[in-house]
């Protein structure tokens, strides 16, 4: 490659400082961050001095930034209200555009994206990095070859027993769109669509609670404000796909339970099942792929290293596994994994959940 890529950051937070800089680095010999914009200008100006080029601009507007003809594609990392618009903007001004999870705060806006990318030609992705992860894979690899059959149940897992964010805007429900629904609960269901290779539902019921906003002893993360709690600490949903699987949804930021697991799955099929389990004071999962043969129930648990991503140890992390192939479907002109097509029937279930909570009444689609 006679150039490399060039990257504009937009939103230079936590997501942006635990995940995409660090990744992006590792990558140099593909690309390089040439232009950071945030609103608060010293988080900019602090993420240039650590992960741009020397020559590496600063913004407070990404309209400015966007107007930089030398940027190729954009890593969009902004609370979620101001994922559509950017993104939309970031397309028609000739960039690619990865763009963190959840793909947008509701579906209408998430379809806009995606006219934007096809009216343009530029490539967009959403960051679902524990597709990535290397049990995520191996599971992926062996529902796709028919181990598990039809599979026609499945449960997607993003419970935390007391680990509310309290940093950012977290619990700020016109920001964020909600609360763990819209944070975690999407890296499960986009975990368990992609395994079951499954993207019609065709109805979705739904429950969502706002019960422990005053009850923040043992969090992870220290006490909040419960004036300023305004998301639900957690929600559920039965969601029925057109040709019958049945999806059970579980998340929380805080349920009162010890069966902890986030970004996991479930799968139940005609010939067999798997399931991510949690290894107790582990960052790591355990894949464990259950069927019955020679007379006997059968367990085997594939040797992988899955864990949650970028907080799990491995030859690559997931989240530079991640944006190594969103590097390379530029530079090589094919498709990203994560398709924003498939990013919307994620988005648009959770909407459904939400609604269905709202109304009490089972969402149709």
């Amino acid at each position: 490659m006679a150039e490399k890529l060039k990257i504009g950051i937009i939103g230079c937070g936590g997501i942006a400082n635990q995940k995409h800089m660090p990744s992006l680095t590792k990558l140099s010999n593909f690309a390089e961050m040439t232009a950071f914009c945030d609103v608060v200008e010293e988080r900019a100006v602090n993420a240039a001095q650590q992960f741009g080029t020397e020559d590496a601009k600063v913004y407070t507007d990404y309209k400015e930034l966007l107007q930089d003809e030398s940027i190729d594609l954009v890593h969009v990392l902004t609370p979620n209200l101001q994922h559509s618009f950017i993104t939309v903007d970031a397309l028609e001004a000739g960039k690619h555009v990865m763009c963190e999870k959840p793909m947008a705060i509701n579906s209408k806006e998430a379809q806009e994206m995606i006219n934007a990318a096809k009216r343009t030609g530029k490539k967009l992705t959403i960051g679902y990095q524990n597709r990535f992860r290397d049990d995520s894979e191996v599971l992926y690899k062996a529902s796709r070859a028919g181990e598990f059959g039809d599979v026609y149940f499945a449960k997607a897992h993003a419970v935390r027993r007391r680990a509310v964010p309290t940093w950012g805007v977290f619990l700020d429900a016109e920001q964020q769109g909600g609360g763990p629904l819209i944070d975690i609960g999407t890296h499960a269901l986009d975990l368990t669509l992609w395994c079951m290779d499954n993207y019609k539902p065709q109805s979705v019921t739904g429950s969502v609670f706002y019960k422990l906003a005053d009850k923040h002893e043992g969090n992870l993360f220290g006490p909040w404000d419960p004036e300023k709690y305004n998301v639900e600490d957690s929600a559920f949903g039965f969601i029925k796909m057109q040709n019958g699987a049945t999806i059970i949804l579980e998340c929380s930021w805080a349920l009162n339970t010890t069966d902890i697991r986030e970004a996991m799955t479930t799968l139940c099929g005609t010939e067999g099942g798997a399931e991510m389990k949690a290894n107790p004071g582990s960052p790591t999962s355990e894949l464990v792929f259950n069927s019955a043969k020679y007379g006997k129930l059968v367990e085997t648990k594939p040797a992988t290293g899955g864990g949650i991503a970028y907080f799990d140890a491995g030859a690559e992390e997931p989240e530079v596994k991640e944006a190594r192939q969103w590097l390379e479907c530029i530079i090589n002109d094919t498709e990203p994994l994560v398709k924003p097509e498939q990013a919307l029937v994620v988005t648009q279930i959770l909407e459904a959940i939400y609604a269905s909570a709202k109304t009490g009444k089972t969402i149709e689609f």
